[in-house]
């Protein structure tokens, strides 16, 4: 589902992975990791694509909502997780969003 309710300025964190062969629970911490980020202040919404490439963007309000997620304690340890088990690289970029538009048939 493509988020499309909000109204910039908002910022967007970009994750975007190439996963390694040992994906034991990964599915499941990433489904709490949704859970858990719908849950936080500052949360707008969330988009993902996975294939051999991964991308996932969350949207937020500013930038300490971003900061606050990051240090989450079971975020933290999901993501010391992903460097030691799930992950073969990763990269994550944070943007601010002063325009967006789209299209719906």
């Amino acid at each position: 589902m493509i988020v499309t309710h909000l109204e910039p300025p908002y910022f967007a964190v970009i994750f975007t992975t190439l996963l390694s062969n040992d994906q034991t629970d990964y599915q499941s911490t990433a489904m709490r990791m949704k859970e858990l980020a719908e849950q936080q202040e500052g949360y707008l919404g969330m988009e993902s694509a996975r294939g051999d490439l991964g991308i996932t963007v969350s949207y937020w309000k500013d930038l300490s909502s971003i900061t606050n997620w990051k240090h989450h304690l079971e975020h933290s340890e999901a993501r010391t997780r992903g460097k030691q088990q799930w992950y073969s690289q990763y990269q994550l970029i944070i943007c601010k969003v002063e325009r967006a538009y789209g299209f719906e048939k």
